[in-house]
């Protein structure tokens, strides 16, 4: 709604009847689900049986809460883990990528262009299978020809972080990219004809222009990686992520200590951007 143009009663109210609706239809699922955490019931929805913290503290034959749980805590800890080492990777990846794409004289670029934002395109689950043939063959020929243990290849922990670093680097190069476009050169050029090594003017200079786009793309990626799902289902091994522990249970109709795992979740979350949004108008 442009605030200069003359509206209508109607238009303001439909305007704001809108606006409720669509912050309720975001955030109703979340409350739900939070709500449903503290439940004194054996299931996962409603109804409503009272107020219990069984879900988060118990350890009982009957109910055994998140904080006792060792099964949930240790695919938090991998999902922790892993989006940790995606995002580095990812992000280091990502700016070298960006400030290969910004330069002028660059052979084959729109072509390899085209090839860096193609896993955003591709679906997540064909780009899981796709890894894991690709990798299962190349492990078999890694252990056949030269007799070596290729578990690296295998279904595991490393090659659950290639799969979502195959487009969580994408994600970073996008956002890093972005903020690389307003960046004035003669800034560079004028450290260059201060006889400063071309390492030296983008440690110095394009690196702190960047700064926060790169601490974004960190920040995106990493949880890109902890609610990864479709990719991830393909390549986990043993030891499975959040997502994949969340589903193999919610298959089975799991007690509602998923609810407790959500609320935690969701309020970790929270506190993080009331701290962002703070700090931002602070700033």
């Amino acid at each position: 709604m442009i605030r200069s143009l003359p509206s209508t009663p109607l238009y303001k109210n439909g305007y704001r009847v809108y606006i409720a609706l669509f912050f309720i239809f975001l955030v109703l699922p979340l409350l739900t689900i939070s709500v449903l955490a503290f439940n004194d019931s054996n299931f996962i929805a409603l109804p409503w049986k009272g107020f219990s913290l069984d879900w988060f503290f118990a350890n009982t034959d009957d109910r055994v809460g998140l904080f006792y749980d060792d099964d949930l805590l240790r695919s938090i800890w991998i999902s922790l883990l892993t989006a940790f080492v995606m995002a580095v990777l990812s992000t280091v990846v990502g700016t070298i990528a960006a400030l290969l794409f910004e330069q002028e004289k660059f052979k084959f670029k729109g072509f390899l262009y085209f090839f860096a934002i193609a896993p955003l395109i591709i679906p997540g689950v064909i780009l899981g299978i796709s890894i894991l043939i690709s990798s299962t063959y190349v492990g078999n020929i890694i252990s056949e020809k030269f007799h070596i243990d290729a578990s690296f290849f295998s279904p595991g922990f490393w090659l659950v972080v290639l799969g979502q670093f195959s487009f969580g680097a994408t994600y970073a190069m996008l956002m890093i990219g972005a903020r690389l476009k307003r960046f004035d050169p003669t800034l560079e050029e004028a450290a260059l004809s201060l006889k400063a090594t071309r390492l030296q003017s983008i440690y110095y200079i394009t690196i702190p222009f960047l700064r926060p786009a790169i601490i974004g793309a960190f920040a995106v990626t990493f949880l890109i990686s902890f609610s990864n799902f479709n990719t991830t289902i393909f390549l986990v091994g043993s030891d499975p992520t959040l997502p994949v522990e969340m589903f193999s249970r919610i298959k089975y109709s799991s007690t509602p200590v998923l609810n407790a795992v959500s609320f935690m979740i969701v309020l970790v979350v929270s506190i993080i951007a009331m701290i962002n949004l703070f700090m931002s108008r602070k700033n």
